[in-house]
């Protein structure tokens, strides 16, 4: 098919009695009339077929550092190609991508690149890997899967930053093709799912149950912690306790700095003590890897051996110092730390470098 055109969707069938598409690829089940969209703003019902408008559209590529997404125990130091499209299956009000994820717009849709055009400049580039990111991959599945086949055979891994909303009968195909995940645990209560992303925590839990133990894709989990929202401490130790009783003690967990954006501009930002709290609650609940992002706190960045105290990776933002792991293990105490390393660190440092490739939308 021609880039750039609407794409044929898998996940979907007609309703019984409307005749409208049902669209089955996340927990939403939108019902789409024909010429309608779903919530999601991307996946259309064009003469009763359900297609997906943003195939081989992308809102920009860009070269980044692979802690950026964030994952901090996936091939550390290397680069990173990164792309996304348009929309989102979430309603997310504090949205820090909102100019991306909440576009209902197709000109945010900058190029236009098939798989081949990714993996080509990804290799060029000499990127360890392709992350699909900026807004949640999910809501473009079939573009993402149709990636990483292209990637994989050239020795390129790749990597999905997402909310995690997906539905059973979607997942299984999707993170088949993904090497690593950093998930959005965006809080532990139901009222603020409802409330501040228009969805349900229940599926966002077993996508992280079902990651952790029925994949071999590396986990790392994201909170972005706002201010009123979703940092108390009650809560955030029944988060960390359920990540260690169902997931275990070594997935890694980022919490993140809100900063005022989209419908919450008048919510402050999260002050850097709550984010030390809120990584000594992981740390006293027993998760191994807990860090903070979105504030400079090279202590609470870097990585230390549970079983000897050793600092293993130094983190200066994205920028890497010490680093005293041979592969995975500790060269103090011989502990093996869990991800995917090798015996010395990429070099790519804290570069992010916007990249054209393919030609502009629309040409």
């Amino acid at each position: 098919m021609a880039i750039g055109t609407s794409y044929k969707a898998r996940w979907w069938h007609k309703h019984k009695t409307t005749g409208k598409v049902v669209c089955t690829l996340c927990p939403r089940a939108c019902q789409i009339p024909d010429g309608g969209r779903g919530f999601c703003f991307v996946r259309a019902n064009e003469g009763g077929e359900l297609v997906l408008t943003t195939y081989g559209r992308s809102s920009g590529f860009c070269i980044d550092p692979i802690e950026k997404k964030p994952l901090s125990h996936f091939l550390p130091g290397t680069s990173v190609l990164s792309l996304g499209t348009a929309g989102c299956n979430l309603g997310c009000k504090f949205c820090q991508n909102w100019d991306i994820s909440k576009s209902r717009a197709m000109d945010t849709l900058a190029e236009q690149a098939g798989p081949e055009a990714i993996v080509t400049a990804a290799q060029e580039a000499g990127c360890r890997s392709i992350a699909f990111t900026y807004n949640d991959p999910v809501i473009w599945a079939e573009y993402a899967i149709d990636i990483a086949q292209a990637a994989h055979p050239a020795g390129i891994k790749t990597v999905a930053v997402t909310a995690g909303y997906i539905s059973p009968e979607a997942r299984n195909e999707f993170f088949q093709s993904i090497d690593a995940a950093n998930v959005d645990l965006k809080a532990f209560n139901e009222t603020f799912y409802r409330k501040l992303t228009q969805t349900r925590l229940a599926p966002v839990l077993d996508t992280l149950t079902y990651l952790k133990h029925e994949t071999d894709v590396w986990l790392e989990i994201t909170t972005l912690v706002i201010p009123g929202e979703n940092d108390s401490p009650k809560e955030l130790g029944a988060m960390c306790r359920w990540i260690v009783d169902e997931l275990g003690p070594d997935v890694p967990i980022h919490f993140s700095a809100f900063h005022p954006a989209f419908k919450m501009n008048n919510t402050p930002a999260t002050p850097h003590e709550t984010l030390i709290r809120a990584r000594q609650t992981a740390l006293d609940a027993g998760i191994r890897y807990a860090y903070v992002g979105n504030v400079h706190d090279p202590p609470r960045e870097s990585t230390y051996c549970p079983d000897c105290g050793k600092l293993l990776i130094e983190r200066n933002g994205y920028t890497l110092g010490e680093y005293s792991l041979d592969r995975s293990r500790c060269t103090s105490c011989g502990y093996i730390v869990p991800g995917l390393f090798e015996r010395a660190p990429g070099n790519w440092g804290r570069r992010c470098l916007p990249v054209r490739l393919g030609r502009p939308c629309g040409s």
